[in-house]
C-alpha cells in the first residue's frame, strides 16, 4: 500500500513540475503582422457577393504555417492555401468573401489557425444596402 501511494506521489509531482515548466502561449502580435483583420467595406449592394484580402506579415525568425481558416457563417467563404509556410520576413494573405445576403449593419468574424497553437480572430463589417 505505502508502494502505491508513493508511486502516485511520484507521478503527481512529476506533472506538476511539467504543468510549471511549460511555457506560455505566444503573443502572436510578436510573430505576425496583420493588415485589413478588422475591415471595413463600407456600403455594400444587398445580394452582391464581395471580398477582401487580409495581409500577414511573418515578423518572426521562425516559419510560420496557415492550418485552417474557419468562418462563423455560410456567408463567408475563405480562400487561403493550407499548410502554407510563411518564412520570416514573407507575406501570405487570405482572401474572405461575403456572398452580401444582408440588409443593414452587419459584422463577421473568421480565425485563422497556425501552427504552434496560434491563431488569430478577424472580422469585417459594413452595411447592406437595397438598390
Amino acid at each position: 500500500m505505502k508502494s502505491i501511494l508513493f508511486a502516485a506521489l511520484l507521478v503527481f509531482g512529476a506533472l506538476n513540475l511539467n504543468a510549471q515548466n511549460t511555457p506560455a502561449q505566444t503573443d502572436i502580435t510578436k510573430v505576425l503582422k496583420f493588415t485589413n483583420d478588422n475591415y471595413d467595406m463600407g456600403k455594400i449592394t444587398y445580394g452582391k457577393p464581395t471580398e477582401f484580402k487580409v495581409d500577414i506579415e511573418n515578423i518572426s525568425a521562425a516559419p510560420i504555417t496557415i492550418e485552417n481558416v474557419m468562418v462563423g457563417c455560410g456567408c463567408t467563404t475563405p480562400k487561403y492555401e493550407k499548410g502554407q509556410v510563411i518564412a520570416p520576413g514573407a507575406h501570405a494573405s487570405i482572401v474572405l468573401g461575403f456572398n452580401g445576403a444582408a440588409v443593414g449593419n452587419f459584422t463577421k468574424m473568421a480565425t485563422i489557425f497556425f501552427n504552434g497553437n496560434l491563431n488569430k480572430q478577424v472580422s469585417f463589417h459594413g452595411e447592406g444596402v437595397q438598390q
